[in-house]
C-alpha cells in the first residue's frame, strides 16, 4: 500500500509537483523505476534565498551591467561558495580588504555589514563603494548608536568573528558593547555600571536567543532592547519550517555553507525538533549515499545564503536511486523586498 499512498501524497501537494516535477522525470518511464525504493522528502518552506540575500547579489550584478567587469566585493557577498563562484565568473573580484580595490574600479560592501571605519576608508580614498548591507543588519545598527546615544552600555548577543557581529561592533567606540555568546555568558557577564540595553545577531537560534535574553532580564531588570526583535523575518521562519518537518524525520538535509550561521543553526534546531539525525552539506555532490541507509523519510531546507538551484539539484539527486513522494511544508509566506541603491535600481528598471 505504499506507494500507492505515497503517489497520492504527491498528487496532493501540487505546489512541491508543480515545482519539482523536473527533478524526478527522468526516472518515469525507466526499466527499472518499480525497483526503487519510496522516499518521502519533507520539503520546508520558505527556505533558502531571504530578501536580503537576494538583494545583495542583485546589487553585485547590477554594478557589473552598469560598470563593467571587474567589480570588487569586499569579503564573500554572502556566505555560500555556489555564489560567490558564480559572481566571480560573472566579473567580481573578492578581496579581503580595501588595500586590494584599485582606486577607479567600484567595490561592494557584503550583506553582514561592516564596521563604519570601512566606508570611511572609501571615502578617504574616493573608491565608488555599493553597500549590500541587509537593511535589517543595518537596523540592529541604528539600534545600537540609539541605545548609545542614550547612554547605554549595550550587550551584544552573537558569535564572535562572525562578520556581521565585527560589522555591528565596529558602530561604536571600542568598549561601548559587550558580546554575550552563551547562556553561561548570559548568566555570568559583568557590563558597565549603568543603562543597559541589548541587540542581537539576526541569523541566531531564537529559542537560545529567547533564553539568554530571559537570563539577561532576570538579573538586570531595567534592560533595555530592540523596538522590534532583531532576528530577522528569514531566520525564523526558516526555523519554523524546519521545526514543521523534523519531528519523526530520520535525517534532516540541511544545504548551506559551514560558515553560515542561519544554516548551522538550521541544523541544530532540526535536531532538537525530533530529526533523528540533521546534517549540514554544501552541496548535492557533498551528499554520502551512505547517509541515507534506512532512511525512509528525510527532511529537506536551505539556509538563507543558498540558491534554490541548490536544492533542484540534489533532489535531481535523489531521484536517480528513489522515488520521491515530496510532502512540501508552508508555514508561512513571504513577500519582503528590498530595494536595491537609487543607481542601480535605475540600472535594472532600464533592462
Amino acid at each position: 500500500m505504499r506507494p500507492a499512498l505515497a503517489r497520492d501524497n504527491m498528487h496532493r501537494n501540487d505546489a512541491a509537483i508543480s515545482t519539482h516535477s523536473a527533478a524526478s522525470s527522468e526516472t518515469i518511464g525507466s526499466p527499472d523505476i518499480d525497483a526503487r525504493p519510496w522516499l518521502t522528502i519533507r520539503l520546508a518552506s520558505p527556505r533558502g534565498f531571504c530578501a536580503g540575500v537576494d538583494r545583495a547579489v542583485r546589487i553585485v550584478e547590477e554594478a557589473l551591467r552598469r560598470y563593467g567587469s571587474p567589480v570588487y566585493v569586499r569579503h564573500e557577498i554572502v556566505h555560500n561558495r555556489t555564489v560567490v563562484e558564480d559572481l566571480r565568473a560573472k566579473g567580481a573580484v573578492f578581496v579581503d580588504d580595501l588595500d586590494e580595490v584599485p582606486g577607479d574600479a567600484p567595490v561592494v560592501f557584503s550583506a553582514h555589514g561592516v564596521p563604519k571605519a570601512v566606508p570611511a576608508e572609501a571615502e578617504r580614498r574616493k573608491l565608488l563603494f555599493l553597500d549590500a548591507t541587509c537593511p535589517l543588519v543595518s537596523k540592529v545598527h541604528r539600534e545600537a548608536e540609539r541605545h548609545f546615544s542614550n547612554g547605554c552600555h549595550i550587550l551584544l548577543i552573537g558569535h564572535a568573528g562572525h562578520p556581521e557581529v565585527e560589522g555591528t561592533l565596529g558602530q561604536l567606540p571600542p568598549g561601548s558593547i559587550t558580546l554575550v555568546q552563551t547562556t553561561e555568558e548570559a548568566a555570568s557577564v559583568v557590563p558597565l555600571p549603568g543603562r543597559l540595553a541589548f541587540i542581537t545577531q539576526t541569523t541566531l537560534s531564537v529559542d537560545d536567543t529567547a533564553e539568554m535574553v530571559a537570563i539577561l532580564r532576570a538579573r538586570f531588570p531595567g534592560l533595555e532592547g530592540p523596538k522590534r526583535e532583531d532576528i530577522c523575518y528569514a531566520t525564523t521562519n526558516r526555523q519554523a519550517a524546519v521545526k514543521a518537518i523534523a519531528p519523526g524525520a530520520d535525517l534532516v538535509l540541511v544545504i548551506g555553507a559551514a560558515n553560515s550561521s542561519n544554516s548551522q543553526r538550521l541544523r541544530e534546531v532540526a535536531e532538537r525538533a525530533g530529526a533523528v539525525r540533521a546534517l549540514l552539506i554544501p552541496t548535492e555532490a557533498a551528499l554520502d549515499w551512505m547517509e541515507l541507509d534506512g532512511v525512509t523519510t528525510l527532511g529537506l531546507t536551505a539556509g538563507a545564503s543558498a540558491p534554490e538551484s541548490l536544492v533542484e539539484a540534489l533532489l535531481a539527486r535523489l531521484a536517480t536511486r528513489y522515488r520521491l513522494a515530496i510532502d512540501e511544508r508552508r508555514v508561512t509566506e513571504e513577500d519582503v523586498i528590498f530595494k536595491l541603491p537609487a543607481p542601480l535600481a535605475e540600472v535594472a528598471s532600464a533592462v
